[in-house]
């Protein structure tokens, strides 16, 4: 059976080639009747462009990067689901791509990369969004990138994040608010933004409450389980334990769950534990996870939105005002938390 081409849906949809170009690279100026009318012909017909065609007619690739390095697997598998999806939605495709953020020809790698894959656009996470070695390479090569959850915004360079800081003193508020006031803490790795400022936002509800963290109380994590077990057990060998554990984010959470477990403190009973993220595990283990859900799914679908607005002129640009957007995020409070 013959392939059907773009002439076969001119033909059977009524209209030119050009106006089927312009539906299937969704340009303006059609009409939303004539618009539907090819589309359910190109299903009917089941034609699918050449990627290739597409890129030369318009000088687009139809490619995204989504460049990680992140320790937490559930964190890049909800960015990618989300970026995967809308990629999906606009007609492009992600090309996902692991890199250390400590990898001697970083700079190298990235260039490799751009030559080869001619992306429209990067998505940026966490660490390599803060990289300057990652940011002047794609500067120097005019790749357009999106930074999710920088540590700092930067002129004409769009970002999307949640308000970490905020997020992690609404979850310490509810620990105080519970009758806890020793509250450990375990932070995050050093190279990401995030862990700086989940700490400042618990620091920040202690002091409104007349407390002064406890560096007794405060232990190093890198986002990882085996970080937070054993960072719990570090503070729940202490003679004067914790009555709380804020573990920032998901991963070490379920790690102090596990030590708790293992030294025989029931939680919640003798022990509260709240962690970040809010993980798809985080609802399923015992008892089920008090945390904070970071809307990682909502972000890398804006992510794609905000560099896919900078190839197309149907969707609005954006001005420098809309280049930095903060998305809500939400306090899930569950049985891992009590009042004393």
């Amino acid at each position: 059976m013959r392939t059907p081409t773009i002439v076969d849906v001119a033909r059977e949809a009524g209209v030119s080639i050009k106006t089927v170009s312009r539906v299937l690279n969704h340009e303006p100026g059609v009409h939303e009747s004539t618009r539907d009318q090819v589309l359910k012909v190109v299903e009917a017909l089941r034609y699918r462009p050449k990627q290739s065609a597409r890129s030369l007619a318009g000088g687009r690739s139809f490619l995204i990067g989504l460049l990680y390095y992140d320790p937490s697997a559930i964190f890049v598998g909800s960015v990618q689901q989300g970026a995967t999806l809308r990629c999906r939605e606009l007609g492009y495709h992600l090309v996902v791509e692991s890199l250390h953020n400590d990898a001697p020809d970083l700079r190298q790698q990235i260039d490799r990369m751009v030559l080869a894959l001619r992306p429209d656009g990067m998505i940026l996470t966490p660490p390599l969004c803060d990289n300057p070695e990652v940011l002047a390479a794609l500067r120097e090569s005019g790749t357009p990138c999106v930074l999710m959850s920088p540590e700092r915004d930067l002129p004409g360079v769009p970002s999307v994040r949640m308000d970490d800081a905020h997020a992690a003193e609404e979850i310490t508020n509810l620990l105080l608010s519970l009758g806890h006031q020793r509250i450990a803490f375990i932070k995050g790795p050093p190279d990401q933004s995030a862990s700086a400022l989940r700490y400042q936002g618990f620091v920040s509800a202690l002091r409104a409450h007349g407390l002064e963290p406890d560096p007794e109380l405060i232990q190093p994590g890198a986002f990882t389980f085996a970080s937070g077990r054993d960072a719990a057990h570090q503070l729940l060998s202490r003679r004067q334990r914790p009555t709380a554990v804020f573990a920032s984010n998901d991963d070490m959470a379920l790690g102090v769950l596990a030590a708790a477990q293992r030294l025989g403190l029931p939680v919640p009973n003798e022990l509260s534990v709240a962690g970040f993220d809010d993980s798809p595990t985080a609802a399923l283990v015992w008892p089920p996870l008090t945390t904070v859900r970071q809307p990682v799914f909502e972000m890398a679908r804006t992510a794609v939105e905000m560099l896919v607005s900078v190839q197309r002129p149907d969707m609005p640009s954006q001005v420098e005002a809309d280049l930095h957007k903060v998305l809500a995020h939400e306090l899930v409070v569950r049985d891992s938390t009590r009042a004393r």
